[in-house]
């Protein structure tokens, strides 16, 4: 036979520890949007656009004070504003991931080689700003393998923006479909977003265009994961492998 009042003792107590329970949840949800909204958002690399700098199988952070909030800084895009608040210019050589002009919706990830004013122009494989040729110097032979499996053997570069920044870039060659253009003149407000991996990649020359200074993302910061794609989730065994532990906590540039 139950004690008297029993009862009226352990059901409040039982509701007390699933409140707290929903609270702590609630917490921690609010704490990782902000986290999200105004500090840092990861992203992973799906394609290989920006080898040698990014490879496919990188996870890395993006930092959404970068160049200030629009509404894209919000998951799903769903706050009703135009524009940017606190916002702070990019800089030239920055790898910023951004929403596809087309649609406002899809993450790319590039190099931002043009500020709004600059003209932007590739002649015979070579890169002009401001009708300046860019400084390259051949560095070796990048041999990879590409998301088909085939191995690639480009050329790698030292490419020197105006400005000073040091970054690579690979070439295949200097007469593909994008290494002769039109010289493009960047609007305002706006921005021109280059591939380091130069040939057979879709950026600001072809198909993304001149990048709004109101959908930009963030500036990608540090990688804190990388994996050759060589294991499958399930497979426990292979991960030690898989990992590229030489790319963990490092910065790009």
């Amino acid at each position: 036979m139950s004690k008297p009042g029993s009862a009226a003792i352990s059901t409040p107590a039982k509701k007390e520890g699933f409140g707290e329970t929903a609270w702590t949840v609630f917490y921690t949800l609010i704490v990782a949007l902000v986290i999200r909204t105004f500090l840092f958002e990861p992203f992973n690399i799906p394609s290989g656009s920006m080898i040698p700098t990014l490879l496919v199988g990188d996870y890395l952070f993006v930092s959404k004070y970068s160049y200030g909030y629009s509404k894209h800084s919000v998951p799903f895009s769903i706050v009703p504003f135009s524009g940017r608040v606190m916002m702070t210019p990019p800089k030239r050589g920055d790898v910023i991931v951004f929403k596809l002009p087309s649609d406002n919706k899809t993450d790319y990830i590039k190099r931002l080689i043009g500020l709004p004013g600059d003209t932007i122009q590739m002649k015979d494989g070579r890169l002009f700003i401001n009708g300046q040729l860019i400084d390259r110097e051949k560095v070796d032979e990048y041999v990879y393998r590409d998301t088909e499996g085939s191995v690639r053997r480009p050329i790698r570069y030292k490419e020197t923006l105006p400005g000073g920044l040091v970054h690579y870039i690979l070439e295949e060659g200097d007469n593909r479909r994008l290494d002769n253009t039109r010289e493009f003149l960047v609007p305002p407000d706006h921005y021109f977003m280059k591939c380091d991996k130069r040939d057979n990649s879709v950026d600001s020359r072809a198909d993304v265009g001149y990048v709004p200074a109101e959908i930009l993302v963030g500036r990608a910061e540090l990688l804190f994961f990388s994996t050759d794609g060589s294991a499958s989730i399930w497979e426990v065994w292979k991960w030690p492998f898989a990992i590229r532990f030489n790319r963990l906590f490092s910065g790009i540039n």
